[in-house]
């Protein structure tokens, strides 16, 4: 389950900087989550990019610098978990580290508070036969756990600034902007998709959450599986696209279940632009559908709270 951490960061950040509505929330907290900044959110997120960011470059490399001891390999691993799919294993690969120097630069990592380890709840693979043996590409499989940015600026700045510190230490920052438009959306899927799980799992703040996260395995990957007490099933995918979310991604939820063969309660769909009208006819108990408004939810009794203090104060 995620740390409330990230909730805390969300709530800070919309009490501080008050954006016009819950997307812009998401996108500008997507870059700046976890700097403590006040942001003028009426202003394009590439202007204040270039503003904040690109033009007080040398000062945010130097800190980044010492919490990462200008260590190569840490740089490296936080890059690669940064752009890649967030599994241990793959990230020590793109990172040229093997498993002792990986696993002292994840250790380093994980200490200083810059990353969090999200477990892997797959089941280790074993033969139908009590005494046989699992097929050769099965057991070659390896279960590898997941890597979480605990701040989205860190992660922000290993995915978009590390690739171009060179040109943007020139004040060149042309092919970091354009990077960073062909690309805002997919990066800022991964903080919804976090976002995503906290809402589902505030919205079932009555029921005792056993275990919630993203799951994946050989064969299947699903941005959301949270299971309750009760037993109940919650199924759960994110789209921060351009995009209305329609029937067919019902269809291949569908079909991950069955993969998985499993039956879930609900399944949800959280989308940043909405869904198509014949997606809407099957919303109801089985099919949940949350919009990017939806979001406020996070921060409404947060928002009672300072408004009690105030009064009081």
């Amino acid at each position: 389950m995620l740390d409330n951490n990230l909730l805390e960061q969300f709530r800070s950040f919309y009490f501080r900087n008050y954006p016009d509505d819950m997307e812009a929330q998401i996108d500008y907290f997507a870059v700046f989550g976890g700097l403590g900044w006040e942001i003028d959110t009426t202003k394009p997120i590439d202007f204040l990019i270039q503003e904040l960011i690109l033009e007080n470059f040398q000062k945010l490399n130097k800190e980044i610098e010492e919490l990462t001891l200008q260590n190569k390999e840490y740089t490296r691993l936080l890059r690669a978990l940064a752009i890649g799919d967030r599994r241990i294993f793959s990230a020590f690969n793109r990172a040229r580290l093997n498993n002792q120097n990986g696993g002292i630069a994840l250790n380093y990592l994980q200490d200083k508070g810059l990353i969090q380890i999200e477990y892997s709840r797959e089941e280790p693979a074993k033969s139908l036969n009590p005494k046989g043996r699992v097929k050769r590409e099965i057991a070659k499989h390896r279960i590898s756990h997941k890597v979480l940015f605990t701040y989205p600026f860190i992660r922000f700045w290993f995915y978009f600034i590390v690739p171009h510190a060179r040109e943007i230490a020139l004040g060149n920052y042309d092919k970091f902007l354009k990077d960073f438009e062909i690309k805002q959306n997919s990066y800022t899927s991964l903080v919804f998709e976090e976002l995503s799980e906290v809402l589902l799992n505030y919205n079932l703040r009555d029921s005792q959450i056993l275990s919630s996260g993203s799951y994946w395995d050989a064969n299947v990957e699903i941005d959301i599986l949270t299971i309750t007490q009760d037993e109940k099933v919650y199924v759960a995918e994110c789209k921060w696209t351009n995009h209305k979310v329609n029937k067919k991604e019902l269809n291949k939820i569908n079909e991950k279940c069955e993969k998985l063969e499993i039956d879930p309660d609900q399944i949800i769909f959280f989308s940043k632009r909405g869904f198509s009208k014949e997606l809407k006819q099957y919303e109801g108990k089985k099919l949940a559908l949350y919009r990017s408004e939806d979001f406020e939810a996070l921060v409404k009794n947060a928002k009672e709270h300072e408004l009690i203090k105030e009064l009081f104060n």
